[in-house]
C-alpha cells in the first residue's frame, strides 16, 4: 500500500513537470515576435524589412546605444531579420510560430524539441547549453552563411577575423570557454572581428571552411581561411592573429632612412604617418591599423629606445613620456597632423587617419582613388566639386606643379578637392577633357578643369579655366574667381562628357600575382599535410598518387614503343646503304623515326630562299644538294636514299640548287668561306677550268649565319699509276658515286663535329642568278 501511495505522489509531480516545461516553452515560444521586434506587418515586403532593420541596427548598436537592455534588444533586431528576410524561415514561423534553426524563437541553441514538447536542458543543469554560460559565444558572434559570404570576407581585406567552431554537447568547448572569452574581450577591442559557428546549426558554413570537428579555431585574412594548431592559451591566439597579417605592412624607422621613408610619399602617392613608442616591437593596435588603411597610408615605427632614432626625435620635439603619431603629407619637414596620447584607442586612431588618409593634393592612379576624392553627385546640398590639374611628369613642369600644390594648401573650401593627372599615363581621360582627337598623342598640355561627377557610368560637368596654368600670380587669381563664381552660380559648368575608367597605373604584374597566389595554395597544401588528419587527406593523397601513376605509365609505355620501333627500323636502314658493287655503307637513323616512306626536297629558288634560308627559325637547317640539269634525276635519287634516315627529324629540311642557274651564288658563299675550299693549285694552273660543283651538300643554318660542306669523295677501286690518279679529275668521275659518303657526313652533322664555316650575310639568290 506503502509502494502505491509513492507511485501515486510521484506521478503527478511528474505531470506538473511537463506541464511547466510545456507552459514555459510555450510562453518562450510566444513572448518574442519579430514582427513587432522590426516594426513591420505580415504584409510588409523584403526592401521595407532592409530598410527597417538597417534604421534599428544603427539605433540599438551597443557602441552607439549605452543602455542596458540595448544588446539585448540588439540581438532581437538581428535574429528577426534573419528569420523574415528568409522566405523558408519567414513562412514557417508564419504557420507554426517557430523556424527550423530557432526551436523554439529565442532559445532554440540551448534546446531540443522531441514530439510537442520543449525540454529546457537548463533545468536538468548541463553546462553545455545553459544560456548563462553559451550567450557570450553564441548570440553576439553568431555566423550564419550568408553573413559570412557577403559581410565577413569583404571586410576581412581590412581586418583579419578570429573564429571558433563549437557545437552542442561539446565537451571540449568547455574548457577553452574561458580563454576565449578573455582574448576576444581583447581582440576585439584592438579592431580583430570575431565569429563563432555552431556546426549543429551552420553545417554548411562549416564544411564551406574546413572545418570538420570542434573546437576549431580559424582565422580569416584577405578571403583566406587558416587554422590555429596550437595549445588554446592567450599568448597562442594573440600571436597567431598577428601572424595572419602580411609581412612589411609596418617599416621600422632610425635616423638612417627617415629621410627615404617620408620622401616616398610622391612615388607612392600616400600620406606616412610616424608612430613614436619606447617598446621594441610594434604594438598589434598599430599593425591592424597599417593593414586597415593600407590602400590609403604609408606606416612607419620610431622605437624611442633606441639611439639610433636620437635625432628623429629631437627634431620633431617629441615627448617620450607618451606615444605620439605624426602624418606628414607634401612636407617632409614639418608634420600636418599630431596626436599624443597615453591610452591610444582605436577609436582615436581611425579618426586620425581618416581625416588624414589623403595628400593636399593627390595623384589621380585608379578609378578607386577618383570615385573617393571626387564622389558622384547625390543631394543638392552635397555637390562635390574637383579640381583637376593636367601635367606631365617631367622637370620642366615641376614650378607649375608646385605653385597648384600651395593654392591647394590654402584652399578652406570643404566642398572642393584638388587633384593632378600626368597626361602621359591617363591619355584617354585627358583626351576627353582637351577634346583632342587626333590619333597621335599631344605634347602635355598644362591646364586646369573644375569637375562634378553626375553619375557612376562616368558622366560630368565641367569648365576649363581659361589660361591655361604656369602658376603665375595672375593664373592663381584665375582660378579664384572661378571657384567664387562656382559658389554662386553651379550653372557655369556647361560642358558634359563621359569619362573612361582610369587606367590603374600601381597595378601588380600578372607573373607576380600569379606567383603569390601559386605560394598561397602550395602553403596552404603543406599546412594541411602538416596538421589535418589522415582520412581528411585521403581524397587529395589519392589524387596525387594517381596522377604519378598515369604520369609513370605513360613514360614505361612511351620508352618501350620507341626502343621496339628503332629496333624494326634499323635492319631496313642497313639495307639501303649498299652501295652498286655490293660494299655496305654506314648510315645511322636519326633519334626520331622517318615519320612519312618518303623524301620532301624543294627547289632553292629566288622564290623560296628567303623562308627556306634567310627566315629559318633559330635551330633548324636546310641540307642543300647541288646539281645541275643533267645530273638532277641521278643525284636527287641518291640524296633521297642517303637521307631518308634522317628525315624524322624536325630541324631538318631538304632542298636542292640547279647550279646552271645559279653558279654566281655558289662562287659568292664560297668565297666568303674560303677555308672551306681547299683546291690544290699545283704549279701552272692558269688554264685551269671552272670548278665542277655537282654533288657539293650543304647545310645552311639561317639563323647563326654558318655553314657545314660536303665534297664528293671517290670510293672506286684504288690502284694504278700517280699519273693516272693525276690524270683523274671530278669531270670523269660517276655521278652515283659522289654521294657515297653522304650518309656518314650526315651522322657528324647530327652529332656536331663537323667543321662550320661562318660568313658575314647570305648573299641574294635573285640578284646574282647567272644565265642558264
Amino acid at each position: 500500500m506503502a509502494r502505491r501511495t509513492r507511485m501515486f505522489l510521484t506521478f503527478p509531480g511528474i505531470v506538473v513537470v511537463c506541464l511547466h516545461l510545456l507552459g514555459g516553452s510555450m510562453e518562450t515560444a510566444n513572448e518574442v515576435d519579430p514582427y513587432k521586434i522590426l516594426g513591420v506587418t505580415k504584409s510588409a515586403s523584403q526592401a521595407e524589412i532592409k530598410k527597417v532593420y538597417k534604421r534599428l541596427v544603427r539605433e540599438w548598436h551597443p557602441d552607439k546605444n549605452k543602455n542596458e537592455g540595448a544588446e539585448d534588444m540588439f540581438i532581437k533586431i538581428t535574429k528577426s531579420y534573419e528569420i523574415l528576410s528568409n522566405e523558408e524561415k519567414r513562412t514557417n514561423y508564419d504557420r507554426y510560430g517557430q523556424t527550423d534553426d530557432t526551436q523554439p524563437y529565442g532559445h532554440g541553441h540551448y534546446g531540443h524539441r522531441h514530439d510537442h514538447f520543449y525540454f529546457d536542458e537548463s533545468f536538468f543543469h548541463f553546462p553545455f547549453n545553459n544560456k548563462g554560460n553559451r550567450e557570450f559565444a553564441d548570440s553576439k558572434y553568431a555566423l550564419h552563411f550568408n553573413q559570412y559570404v557577403n559581410d565577413v570576407v569583404p571586410d576581412s581585406y581590412k581586418r583579419p577575423y578570429l573564429i571558433k567552431i563549437t557545437s552542442d554537447w561539446c565537451f571540449s568547448c568547455i574548457h577553452i570557454e574561458p580563454v576565449w572569452k578573455e582574448v576576444v574581450l581583447e581582440l576585439e577591442a584592438l579592431g580583430v572581428g570575431i565569429g563563432v559557428v555552431d556546426v549543429g546549426y551552420e553545417r554548411r558554413l562549416a564544411n564551406h571552411l574546413g572545418a570538420h570537428r570542434t573546437p576549431s579555431i580559424l582565422g580569416v585574412i584577405n578571403g583566406k581561411v587558416t587554422f590555429f594548431h596550437y595549445a588554446v592559451v592567450k599568448e597562442h591566439l594573440r600571436q597567431f592573429v598577428e601572424d595572419l597579417l602580411p609581412q612589411r605592412l609596418v617599416e621600422k624607422v632610425t635616423d638612417r632612412n627617415d629621410f627615404q621613408f617620408l620622401n616616398s610619399w610622391h612615388e607612392q602617392n600616400k600620406p606616412h604617418v610616424l608612430l613614436f613608442d619606447q617598446v621594441p616591437v610594434v604594438p598589434l593596435l598599430y599593425k591592424l591599423t597599417a593593414f586597415a588603411y593600407k590602400d590609403y597610408v604609408q606606416f612607419g615605427y620610431v622605437d624611442q629606445g633606441l639611439s639610433e632614432t636620437a635625432n628623429l626625435l629631437k627634431q620633431f620635439n617629441i615627448n617620450t613620456y607618451a606615444p605620439t603619431m605624426l602624418v606628414f603629407k607634401e612636407s617632409t619637414d614639418k608634420p600636418a597632423d599630431i596626436i599624443q596620447a597615453k591610452g591610444m584607442k582605436k577609436q582615436i586612431i581611425d579618426e586620425f587617419i581618416t581625416n588624414n588618409k589623403f595628400l593636399l593634393v593627390p595623384r589621380l592612379v585608379n578609378q578607386k582613388l577618383f570615385d573617393e576624392l571626387c564622389p558622384v553627385k547625390q543631394f543638392h546640398r552635397r555637390r562635390k566639386y574637383c579640381v583637376l590639374l593636367i601635367t606631365g611628369d617631367e622637370e620642366s613642369y615641376t614650378i607649375g606643379n608646385q605653385a597648384f600644390l600651395t593654392f591647394a594648401s590654402t584652399n578652406t573650401l570643404e566642398v572642393v578637392r584638388f587633384a593632378y593627372v600626368y597626361q602621359r599615363l591617363q591619355q584617354s581621360l585627358c583626351d576627353i577633357l582637351l577634346k583632342t582627337k587626333d590619333s597621335t598623342p599631344p605634347p602635355p598640355q598644362v591646364s586646369v578643369f573644375i569637375l562634378e561627377r553626375r553619375n557612376p557610368a562616368g558622366k560630368v560637368l565641367y569648365k576649363e579655366v581659361a589660361g591655361g596654368w604656369n602658376g603665375t600670380d595672375e593664373d592663381k587669381q584665375r582660378l579664384l574667381d572661378e571657384l567664387e563664381r562656382l559658389q554662386k552660380d553651379p550653372s557655369i559648368l556647361n560642358y558634359d562628357a563621359m569619362l573612361p575608367e582610369l587606367n590603374n597605373e600601381f597595378a601588380s604584374m600578372f607573373l607576380i600575382r600569379w606567383i603569390y597566389t601559386a605560394y598561397d595554395y602550395i602553403s596552404e597544401i603543406l599546412d594541411d599535410i602538416l596538421h589535418n588528419n589522415w582520412r581528411e587527406m585521403m581524397p587529395l593523397l589519392s589524387l596525387i598518387f594517381s596522377a604519378l601513376f598515369i604520369l609513370f605509365g605513360t613514360v614505361v609505355v612511351q620508352a618501350f614503343s620507341d626502343s621496339s620501333e628503332d629496333g624494326k627500323s634499323k635492319p631496313k636502314a642497313k639495307e639501303g646503304t649498299k652501295t652498286e658493287n655490293g660494299s655496305p655503307v654506314s648510315s645511322s637513323t636519326s633519334s626520331r623515326p622517318p615519320k612519312k616512306n618518303f623524301v620532301e626536297v624543294t627547289e632553292l629558288t629566288d622564290i623560296t630562299y628567303t623562308s627556306n634560308l634567310v627566315k629559318l627559325r633559330p635551330g633548324h637547317m636546310n641540307v642543300v644538294l647541288v646539281l645541275t640539269d643533267a645530273t638532277k634525276n641521278v643525284l636527287l635519287s641518291k640524296f633521297a636514299k642517303e637521307v631518308y634516315s634522317f628525315t624524322g627529324s624536325l630541324t631538318l629540311h631538304f632542298s636542292f640548287l640547279n647550279v646552271d642557274k645559279h653558279s654566281a651564288w655558289m662562287e659568292t658563299l664560297l668565297e666568303f668561306a674560303q677555308d672551306a675550299m681547299q683546291i690544290d693549285t699545283e704549279e701552272d694552273d692558269c688554264a685551269r677550268h671552272k670548278i665542277d660543283y655537282t654533288g657539293y651538300v650543304l647545310a645552311l643554318n639561317g639563323h647563326k649565319k654558318y655553314l657545314c660542306l660536303f665534297k664528293p669523295v671517290y670510293t672506286g677501286e684504288e690502284g694504278g699509276s700517280s699519273e693516272e690518279e693525276g690524270s683523274r679529275s671530278t669531270a670523269t668521275l660517276q655521278i652515283h658515286h659522289k654521294l657515297d659518303r653522304l650518309g656518314l657526313w650526315m651522322e657528324r652533322l647530327m652529332e656536331g663535329t663537323l667543321p662550320r664555316y661562318y660568313i658575314p650575310g647570305w648573299p641574294g639568290l635573285d640578284k646574282i642568278t647567272g644565265p642558264k
